[in-house]
């Protein structure tokens, strides 16, 4: 397998990544991540997922694998992104509240300097149980919510809200692995021909 280069600072990546036994080294993006006017949710995680991975390899060895990725909690077209302070997270959490609402990963895979080999993404839809107002405010206090997409770690105190998922787990901890196993084999068995 190729050892890869991750565009990403986020924790439960490079986690997700070394518990499935892959390589790879380390090299955050310093891209701006604001949305476009009009851009969909789909888009939003594409273009970020993409530009992460096209900024870190350009900085990378020519022939280096660089992965980027951007994980985005969409529900009725509102993108809920990592909240800004307790009384955000608060209101994120009433608004998943009792519904059903969508995780979105772009994942681009880009041979250094400038290839892209894979760019796509995967949904999983997340279904919150109703939440009291008690349970919105503990959760908030424990802090857990301060640097997660849509204000919750679903591998934490959070899994007790939800009830049900449809798609990947790993896409909702931030980072499909089991896709990026599948581009990455695809990718090598297309180089060893």
């Amino acid at each position: 397998m190729v050892r890869l280069i991750l565009a990403s600072n986020s924790p439960r990546r490079r986690e997700l990544l070394k518990n499935a036994g892959f390589e790879f080294d380390v090299q955050p993006s310093g891209i701006e991540e604001t949305r476009l006017p009009a851009e969909s949710p789909e888009d939003f995680a594409l273009r970020l997922a993409r530009d992460k991975a096209l900024d870190v390899a350009s900085r990378s060895a020519a022939g280096s694998m660089v992965l980027g990725a951007d994980t985005v909690v969409a529900i009725n077209g509102e993108i809920l992104e990592k909240p800004v302070d307790a009384a955000d997270a608060a209101r994120m959490l009433r608004t998943l509240s009792g519904r059903t609402h969508r995780v979105i990963t772009g994942i681009c895979l880009v041979r250094a300097p400038d290839s892209i080999l894979a760019w796509t993404h995967e949904t999983t839809s997340v279904t919150f149980r109703d939440l009291s107002e008690e349970e919105i405010e503990d959760y908030v206090r424990s802090s857990e919510p301060f640097d997660k997409a849509g204000g919750y770690a679903i591998q934490g105190l959070a899994s007790k809200f939800v009830p049900r998922i449809e798609g990947c787990y790993f896409n909702v901890v931030g980072l499909p692995v089991p896709r990026v196993y599948e581009i990455l084999k695809t990718v090598a068995e297309c180089k060893g021909r």
